[in-house]
């Protein structure tokens, strides 16, 4: 079969997908988003979005659009699962941030989804496009779908997830179990919830749970727990879910991506990259994975169309000084979200540990003295402003 060539390749039609899709697209360069599954999915329900993700919606030019439906959360409130008294409180208005007014939402996925997939041209999505095999064509990538078809094109961007066809062929291992278990889920209250607009979370006995708010409907809530502890779950989902009317939740393992592994891989090899989950599986303990798969996408469109909208030094331009170029633009592009997404992975992992930790010794110590600081990294990891799309 002959090849269909294509500029750029996204793989994968999620958060980082459709994100980088509309980044480029803002910019006036068109992009291809495969997506292996019918239509959007929606798997996760709802994201915790932080002022770093606002800075990068806004820069989408789509952050009014999706304010509008999602509730703006006042405090971060952490109570001991154990004791039952408030061990922190942490005020996001008031907050000192480097880069503005803190500014926290729960979204729904679906909605996110929808409202990038919505400022993006008809023919930019196409669904039910798995891909099962990368091969190398010269200067071009050639991208093998399942159905047969085969891509041919000049950049390729891996935004598909934990299980990355694209991460897998830069050389990176599959994302290791972190060893705990979430449920996740959103209820509905046709007469309103009732619930303060605050983060709420529970720490004790080796389990975290939570509810946020999304809107004066919606109730987004999560339970983590170690397998060691599924015993002791029991009761701490019940308290937090009795009564609500759900229409089914994910149970799934957290998993992440070893931090040394971006240290020493390659982020970007050519003229292939990954962004997202691919780039960065975390675990959701500071509630930043979607918030990061944002800022990636807007660095990456504003990296690729620094090279690309580039005019030729030359007259007749080769497909090599080409591929050169857009090899650089990557290589940017990987160099500013190295230090970023390791740091992201290790400080979600070490809070996680914390929290879920149920010795006395570290209970005594998550509750008395290192509950502030905790809840302090979810507004340092948010005080980080990825720039606007503007070329220089």
């Amino acid at each position: 079969m002959e090849a269909v060539p294509e500029d750029i390749v996204i793989v994968g039609a999620g958060v980082a997908g459709l994100a980088t899709s509309l980044g480029l697209h803002r910019l006036g360069i068109r992009s291809l988003v495969l997506e292996s599954s019918e239509n959007l999915r929606s798997a996760g329900y709802c994201l915790t979005t932080f002022t770093n993700a606002w800075k990068a919606l806004d820069a989408l030019g789509v952050g009014d659009s999706i304010r509008q439906q999602h509730e703006r959360l006042r405090r971060y409130v952490a109570n001991s699962a154990i004791s039952g008294l408030q061990i922190s409180e942490l005020p996001f208005e008031k907050a000192k941030a480097k880069h503005g007014e803190h500014e926290v939402r729960c979204v729904k996925r679906k909605f996110l989804l929808e409202a990038l997939a919505k400022e993006l041209p008809t023919g930019t999505r196409r669904f039910s496009s798995k891909v099962v095999c990368i091969e190398e064509s010269g200067f071009f990538k050639l991208v093998h779908l399942a159905d047969g078809t085969i891509l041919k094109t000049k950049v390729l961007i891996g935004c598909d997830g934990v299980n990355s066809v694209v991460a897998n062929w830069l050389g990176f291992k599959k994302a290791a179990f972190a060893g705990r278990l979430a449920i996740r889920g959103c209820a509905e209250f046709e007469g309103g919830h009732g619930f303060e607009p605050n983060f709420m979370q529970f720490f004790g006995k080796g389990v975290r749970s939570g509810a946020i708010p999304v809107n004066d409907n919606s109730v987004y809530w999560h339970v983590t727990w170690t397998p060691s502890s599924k015993g002791k779950v029991t009761e701490q989902a019940r308290a937090l879910i009795e009564n609500y009317e759900l229409d089914g939740f994910i149970s799934l393992p957290l998993r992440f991506r070893h931090p040394w592994e971006l240290l020493w891989g390659n982020i970007s090899k050519g003229n292939v990259c990954i962004a997202g989950d691919a780039l960065h599986p975390v675990t959701p303990d500071l509630g930043q994975g979607g918030c990061c798969a944002l800022e990636d996408a807007v660095v990456l469109a504003r990296c690729l169309g620094e090279v690309l909208l580039r005019k030729p030094t030359e007259k007749g331009e080769e497909e090599k000084d080409e591929h050169k170029r857009i090899e650089m633009g990557l290589k940017k592009y990987a160099k500013e979200r190295a230090w970023r997404s390791t740091k992201l992975i290790s400080v979600s992992y070490l809070v996680g540990f914390i929290q879920e930790s149920h010795g006395n010794m570290m209970t005594f110590l998550r509750d008395n003295a290192l509950a502030g600081f905790l809840s302090g990294f979810l507004l340092k990891m948010a005080d980080f402003d990825c720039g606007k799309l503007t070329i220089s």
